[in-house]
């Protein structure tokens, strides 16, 4: 497993608060525009805990600003 790979599980991934055990991912909701509610359960402990997350930005309709006035210093 690359150290990428395992950056990303770790986010997918968070410790319960209450065991520091790793959190499941139960359910993904929309939420308000570019972002989205992540529930996890703590299969050790059953702790729930929900995120708002950002959605991928580049498949968001907030996207705009990258296209947006600023530029590099001249």
């Amino acid at each position: 497993m690359t150290s990428s790979q395992q950056f990303l599980i770790a986010i997918e991934r968070p410790r319960c608060l209450h065991c520091q055990a790793r959190m499941m991912l139960e359910r993904v909701s929309p939420g308000p525009i570019g972002f989205q509610h992540r529930l996890f359960e703590c299969p050790k402990c059953d702790h729930v805990q929900t995120s708002v997350i950002v959605s991928d930005p580049l498949k968001s309709k907030v996207v705009g600003w990258l296209g947006g006035e600023l530029r590099t210093p001249n």
